[in-house]
């Protein structure tokens, strides 16, 4: 179950990560209020998370999905662009967080 938490965790960080943008800097109500219920829920479930996974594994993985999931949504939804840079650095990102769960 504490991976259940985790990686829904992680999905609602990409959730405030985005909603966070689309606040244009906290002036629009629904995009901020958004942010705010996610990220409490976000940090809620980590936190159940972790009581059971250690701390390293667990945060590593929480902002590993954050920051892949944010660059993937940036990419498909936001029009950001692509360039084997950040193609490669996201692979890193996953790449330690398999090493992590491993570890």
């Amino acid at each position: 179950m504490p991976w259940i938490y985790l990686l829904f965790a992680g999905l609602l960080e990409v959730v405030w990560a985005v909603a966070m943008k689309q606040s244009a800097g906290f002036t629009r109500l629904w995009p901020t209020a958004i942010m705010g219920v996610s990220m409490i829920g976000s940090f809620g479930l980590l936190a159940l998370a972790m009581r059971t996974l250690p701390l390293g594994t667990a945060y590593v993985i929480w902002t590993g999905i954050g920051a892949v999931g944010a660059f993937l949504v940036g990419v498909m939804l936001l029009g950001e662009t692509v360039n084997a840079a950040r193609v490669i650095a996201a692979i890193l990102i996953v790449t330690g967080m398999v090493t992590m769960k491993l570890a």
